[in-house]
């Protein structure tokens, strides 16, 4: 079951939030979606609060387009992690292992559908499977040195 918990300080109450879709793989792909969502929506409220300061002015307008970009980069990779994560332990569960090849198998996967949802091009599909699947790899052997 998906949780994860916030708290800003010592003083500050902690914010636990649980979420139970009924199912092990819904709870992983959704606790994907939910937290890489939120990172990338955090990265471009840091990103346009920075091009406003470089601006000197806020408007309306420029918030209500912040405000949108945030939500689509959020959905976009929120939805990316999601397939990664549902895909990773769909691995896990049908091979039986939990090691590397699960994460190298899940981000081939996610890579080509990701690709394959944005392109009709064969030869890109291709090209991104092999990319998310190396970098899944090299993110999994990273996570076994530290």
């Amino acid at each position: 079951m998906p949780s994860s918990s916030f708290s800003g300080s010592v003083s500050s109450p902690k914010v636990d939030v649980a979420i139970d879709m009924g199912h092990p793989l819904l709870n992983h792909t959704v606790d994907g979606f939910l937290k890489i969502g939120a990172v990338a929506a955090s990265r471009v409220a840091v990103e346009e609060t920075y091009h406003c300061i470089k601006k000197g002015s806020v408007s309306s307008n420029g918030l209500e387009k912040s405000l949108k970009k945030m939500c689509k980069e959020g959905a976009y990779w929120g939805a990316v992690a999601g397939v990664y994560v549902g895909m990773e332990y769909g691995m896990e569960r049908v091979r039986g292992t939990r090691d590397w090849k699960n994460a190298m198998l899940g981000g081939a996967a996610t890579g080509a559908l990701v690709s394959a949802a944005c392109s009709n091009n064969g030869e890109k599909i291709v090209i991104d499977a092999i990319a998310g699947g190396a970098i899944a790899t090299a993110a999994e052997f990273i996570n076994y040195l530290t």
